[in-house]
């Protein structure tokens, strides 16, 4: 099944000492693209979390959201410092008997100076929160899949629909190329006879001229190729995945075609039907431009 570039997942993790969610969604983009968007304290996990989320896609910008949260009751620490309290102390008395100043200080005030009491975090246990993000991961990655690939199947109907579209336009300018080559040859002998009266025409000249006009106008190889395309279109949809490099140079080819075709034309209605294929083609190429 086909993979689309967009797409969303999440997952949650809790193992009642650490919780982490996962958020993943990606957009179209010309190769894999991953940015991670993680907590400072957990930023040596952010290799890790990209080359895993590189084995879910092969193509797209991908943005990864992890939150965390420590659910640790001892997680934080008070220190008190008593050689940076006992350095404040004897400053603060230093001050009193300079200035002749009454030494009021107390414990309160001195534990209110900077640095006489600080909040240590406890270190994290590496292995339990690698267990948890991995969870978690799997879980949004998961689900980040599923929905590329439902994505990826309506991308697939709605491109077989119209690359019927192409092929019916290409059979309406097979059957409009001899009805033109016969106009061309009724439009010429009524020419001929209303400058020369009763005159006969020559035929092998009228034969010559219809050769001429016929390989000019002339399309005959642009569709065959065209149908070509179509049907290595249809087959690439049939793949499994990693195909929308494949697609999109298939649809340069077609458009190809299509502009060849609109330039030969010297008939409205094949000019009509050319603009038509170009349009529809167009459709395809920005369809194409989602699909991994």
């Amino acid at each position: 099944m086909i993979q689309s570039m967009t797409g969303f997942g999440r997952g949650e993790a809790d193992n009642g000492c650490y919780k982490v969610v996962i958020e993943m969604k990606s957009v179209n983009h010309r190769y894999c693209d991953v940015m991670v968007r993680l907590p400072r304290k957990l930023n040596f996990f952010e290799t890790a979390i990209r080359n895993q989320v590189k084995t879910f896609a092969a193509r797209g910008k991908i943005d990864v959201f992890v939150s965390f949260e420590d659910l640790t009751e001892k997680n934080n620490s008070i220190k008190y410092n008593k050689e940076v309290a006992e350095a404040y102390l004897q400053g603060i008395r230093q001050l009193s008997r300079d200035f002749l100043l009454e030494d009021t200080v107390d414990s309160y005030m001195l534990s209110r100076f900077p640095e006489v009491f600080t909040t240590e975090e406890t270190d994290m246990d590496e292995e339990s929160i690698t267990g948890v993000i991995t969870e978690a991961l799997t879980i949004a990655g998961k689900q980040f899949c599923e929905s590329r690939k439902t994505e990826g199947e309506k991308l697939r109907e709605d491109l077989l629909q119209k690359l019927d579209m192409v092929y019916k336009y290409v059979g309406e300018v097979e059957k409009r190329e001899p009805e033109i080559l016969a106009e061309y040859r009724k439009k010429l002998t009524d020419k001929v006879a209303e400058l020369l009266g009763d005159t006969k025409i020559d035929e092998n000249v009228l034969a010559s001229e219809l050769v001429v006009y016929a390989d000019k106008i002339c399309v005959d190889e642009e569709l065959v190729r065209l149908k070509t395309h179509i049907v290595h279109m249809k087959e690439t949809l049939q793949e499994e995945e990693n195909i929308g490099r494949k697609l999109d140079f298939l649809t340069q080819e077609m458009n190809r075609e299509a502009n060849t075709i609109l330039s030969k034309a010297n008939d409205i209605e094949v000019s009509n039907l050319g603009i038509e294929l170009k349009t529809v083609i167009e459709k395809i190429r920005e369809q194409i431009q989602n699909i991994e």
